[in-house]
């Protein structure tokens, strides 16, 4: 049956130690008080996240250990970076023909197997901070292709040392999440590309059929499991299926690859611990 959390599983957001690095579309800041609600009860436990994306819930949630994964090594490669205590060095200027050369810049390491340096950590911020609507978008090929934003003024951070303490004991990878290793008691939290048309997030994709391996990962799980994904109806016969119990949520507004910023109902798909 699908029902709403009940208002005592909302309770208020405590003060983050430190904001999520990246803008970062689809972010899920806003399902912290139902997470936190959940997480309280486990966070003796490590977090696992197979789609890590912009960290939203992980700084908010602030566990003790976690194995942080995203089949995205750009992002996987900043954060490793940033566990180094990452300042940078690099110029950064809100400007459409820096932009433009630095994308070039960055496509060119990707291609020449350099996308584990500090210059491409660096420039991928950049491109974060300056691209349009904060898109994470590649071509066939593997090339970034969002183009130029429409900011008046963006502010660039040059100095990270302050995540390196809070990254300490955090596991970064970056795999198919099959590959992640879970121990038995982890708290999963799965947050994968929405059921949609887009899904060139990575050159990889993430099709109907990764929806399906995914689904039946969790469900083999022992631990505590979180699925949160667009409330379409094959992802909720999907996992209704499986056993989960199903939560509808009212998303706020988002914004697509097209800057769509249609409201859509979320899914939260719950697997309790098995005895």
């Amino acid at each position: 049956m699908l029902e709403k959390l009940a208002p005592s599983l909302e309770p208020m957001l405590s003060a983050q130690v430190l904001k999520p690095p990246f803008k970062w579309v689809g972010g899920k800041r806003w399902l912290l008080p139902h997470l936190t609600a959940l997480w309280e009860q486990h966070k003796h436990r490590r977090l696992v996240e197979p789609f890590c994306g912009g960290l939203a819930i992980t700084l908010g949630l602030m566990p003790e250990k976690a194995l942080l994964n995203d089949i995205n090594h750009h992002v996987i490669n900043f954060y490793q970076w940033l566990q180094k205590g990452l300042i940078t060095e690099i110029a950064m200027e809100n400007d459409q023909d820096v932009y433009y050369k630095y994308r070039k810049e960055f496509n060119s390491l990707t291609e020449n197997n350099l996308s584990d340096t500090k210059k491409s950590a660096e420039l991928f911020y950049y491109l974060n901070k300056t691209g349009y609507n904060g898109l994470c978008r590649f071509n066939q090929k593997g090339g970034f292709n969002v183009p130029f934003g429409r900011y008046s003024c963006i502010n660039y951070i040059h100095d990270f040392s302050e995540y390196r303490n809070v990254f300490a004991d955090w596991e970064f990878s970056s795999k198919d999440f099959m590959s992640v290793e879970l121990k038995l008691d982890d708290f999963v939290y799965a947050d994968p590309p929405y059921d949609v048309e887009f899904t060139q997030y990575s050159p990889q994709g993430f099709n109907w059929d990764d929806q399906i391996r995914l689904a039946n990962w969790l469900a083999k799980h022992p631990g505590f499991v979180v699925l949160s994904n667009q409330a379409t109806d094959r992802i909720l016969d999907l996992y209704r299926q499986l056993g989960f119990d199903l939560t509808i949520l009212q998303a706020p507004r988002r914004i697509s690859c097209t800057g769509d910023r249609t409201p859509a109902k979320e899914v939260l798909a719950i697997k309790k611990m098995t005895k």
